[in-house]
């Protein structure tokens, strides 16, 4: 029995610890829990559909104790919040819808190209002029294609919602503990729309380790989110930002298999 247990452990033990980095940044940036889980499973081969329900499935828990850490830590905008829920959800369960019945990797190349140039802007943005923080006036849009992004790409919320909110002026800390609280929402749509599409199968055994991962690192990425200065929180996500997005470039362009 323990034989068994060790070796179904040794098994999902390389997902733990990629759910416990890919939470750690996403707790703390605002993005690429989903990015970075998407990319492994498509790197094994698993179908874009299931590898997308299967983060999805992992990101309802990770999101949901990501979500509470970042309301202790008082760093969710509640207004921004408001304005982002309904047409990220509609936005997500649409994408989910499409996803299950048409492959939309079709125009996932050409937002790695727009989110690698947000990137670089933010990096830039952070080392030149310290963020002054003012409500952002594009977000109900701005929700909506994110949600749709997200649930195409297997991750894309993040990215999209919370570089675009921080170009507008948004205050980051703010900004990256409202996007990951909304997430959870947006999640759990996503992931009942694919169940009821795709059924249990789409869920691989992979989702248990990513699933594990995430919810014992997301406490923490909600702390450094609050604790790291704004200039820093700015050229972090640009930095990330630019580094997923390249990434995702040099594999539509076949420079990684």
């Amino acid at each position: 029995m323990i034989d068994i247990f060790i070796a179904h452990f040794g098994e999902i033990l390389p997902f733990i610890l990629i759910g416990f980095g890919a939470q750690m940044i996403d707790g703390a940036l605002g993005m690429a829990y989903g990015v970075i889980s998407s990319t492994l499973l498509l790197a094994l081969g698993v179908p874009p559909s299931r590898a997308s329900a299967s983060v999805h499935a992992a990101e309802t828990f990770t999101t949901g104790v990501s979500a509470i850490s970042h309301i202790i830590h008082r760093n969710v905008d509640w207004r921004l919040f408001a304005r982002l829920i309904i047409p990220g959800v509609i936005g997500g369960v649409a994408g989910a819808y499409l996803l299950s019945n048409v492959d939309g990797a079709m125009i996932k190349p050409f937002v790695q190209f727009y989110l690698t140039a947000i990137g670089v802007y933010l990096v830039w943005r952070g080392f030149h002029y310290p963020p002054q923080a003012r409500n952002p006036k594009w977000v109900g849009p701005l929700g909506l294609v994110g949600g749709f992004m997200d649930a195409t790409g297997g991750g894309g919320w993040g990215p999209v919602v919370t570089s675009n909110l921080l170009i507008q002026g948004s205050s980051p800390r703010h900004t990256i503990g409202t996007v990951n609280s909304v997430e959870f929402i947006l999640t759990t749509s996503i992931s009942i729309t694919f169940l009821l599409h795709l059924g249990w199968e789409t869920f691989t055994t992979y989702t248990v380790g990513l699933l594990i991962g995430g919810v014992i690192a997301a406490p923490f990425g909600a702390m450094l989110a609050r604790h790291v200065s704004p200039r820093t929180l700015f050229i972090a996500v640009g930095s990330i930002l630019t580094l997923t997005s390249l990434f995702g470039v040099a594999k539509w362009l076949g420079y990684i298999g």
